[in-house]
């Protein structure tokens, strides 16, 4: 239903897509961090642990175009996932200005442990929709979110 009827036939349109889809998002999110919250982690702490499980070590700075955060946001983050010792930084050898964050086997065992049963979860709440309909949303968001990445 489009409650907005006032601002013209595209703007209109363009508005109700905008709130469903708003609507949408805030409720998965709140329906995955929850989940994650169960594993006694915050949604940048999983989402660090699940970047480092899916990708392997990396720079601190590469974590920021991955996870859409800032530095300083990485940087805490990793001190909180340090001194729960799930990660470690390490130097660089040649250059002792990069750092490098990698699981320790303790975060890896808790990757291990916690990431299958979350993609289970996230699939059983996505279940509302068909496998042709998720894939023709991941296809319209792509689509979507490339196009107004050019813009910002």
């Amino acid at each position: 239903m489009n409650t907005t009827k006032q601002y013209g036939e595209k703007a209109d349109l363009a508005l109700s897509m905008w709130v469903k889809l708003a609507r949408a998002f805030s409720t998965f999110n709140r329906l995955t961090g929850k989940d994650i919250a169960s594993y006694g982690l915050t949604q940048p702490q999983f989402g660090l642990l699940e970047t480092l499980g899916h990708l392997g070590p990396m720079k601190i700075g590469d974590f920021c175009g991955k996870m859409l955060v800032s530095g300083g946001n990485v940087t805490v983050v990793v001190d909180n996932l340090e001194r729960e010792g799930y990660v470690e930084r390490v130097r660089d050898s040649d250059d002792r200005r990069t750092i490098t964050v990698r699981l320790t086997e303790k975060g890896t065992k808790l990757f291990n442990d916690t990431f299958k049963k979350h993609a289970a979860f996230v699939a059983e709440i996505s279940s509302v929709l068909t496998s042709d309909e998720q894939r023709e949303l991941s296809k319209l968001l792509r689509k979507l979110g490339t196009a107004l990445q050019e813009k910002v």
